[in-house]
């Protein structure tokens, strides 16, 4: 072997070993389906398809995750898993989540998980350039432009220079009032990041589901909670 090929193999090899040592955790798809994840988060799986969004969001193990109105906490689970036990999550549910019990049903997840932190402020609040992925899921439709540009604009403001968030929700249909069914145009989620300073980096369709025409509310139970939902990657510029 020459010592040009040599050097090759010896690079290939040290390429591999670092695209290994920052994926996702081998046990990731295992947490998926553990007894110890809510059944209806697991129930959800199919629709919301977690291996997928993380590996087209690009998380790694070790990074700082950010899940932005974080509800009912089912990317923050997910997202847990996905940054290991040397990464951590930022679980962000706003101040009026803490008035309710004093926040324990965050904070007792929070716990549970051990590699994530409940936070009830806003995110403005939250140190600059300190995340390395974010995820905001089915909260823009609640907005609009005055209000979501500005949000989006807090968010582009945490993540790190070259980071990216996932933006996701409930696919709605031109010409009728979305907001009614709790639905908004992918159109508009795509302005709104790009007037944000966003470089939009993929238009993803691995949650879209053709059976939803869009015309139903998102809980009308002939869904089964399985909406068309549409998915934008978007990045913070690196300079």
């Amino acid at each position: 072997m020459t010592s040009t090929l040599r050097k090759a193999c010896i690079a290939v090899c040290l390429l591999s070993v670092a695209a290994s040592a920052f994926a996702l955790p081998p046990d990731f798809m295992q947490k998926m389906s553990a007894e110890s994840r809510p059944m209806e988060d697991r129930m959800r799986d199919g629709a919301r398809r977690p291996y997928q969004v993380m590996e087209e969001l690009g998380v790694k193990e070790g990074m700082t995750a950010l899940d932005v109105g974080a509800g009912g906490g089912w990317f923050t689970r997910v997202l847990s898993a996905a940054v290991g036990p040397k990464g951590k999550v930022v679980s962000q549910f706003g101040p009026r989540a803490l008035q309710q019990n004093n926040g324990q049903g965050p904070k007792d997840m929070a716990a549970s998980l051990g590699n994530t932190e409940a936070f009830f402020g806003n995110i403005a609040e939250l140190p600059a350039n300190s995340v390395d992925v974010a995820v905001t899921a089915l909260n823009m439709h609640h907005g609009n432009a005055e209000r979501n540009v500005p949000y989006l604009k807090e968010i582009l403001n945490v993540l790190k220079p070259g980071a990216q968030v996932a933006v996701i929700d409930h696919q709605g249909r031109m010409g009728q009032e979305n907001a009614k069914v709790h639905r908004m145009m992918d159109t508009d989620a795509k302005k709104w990041l790009q007037d944000a300073g966003f470089e939009i980096v993929k238009d993803s369709n691995i949650l879209r589901q053709n059976a939803d025409d869009h015309t139903l509310a998102v809980d009308d139970p002939r869904l089964a909670r399985s909406t068309d939902q549409f998915m934008f990657i978007a990045r913070k510029p690196a300079k």
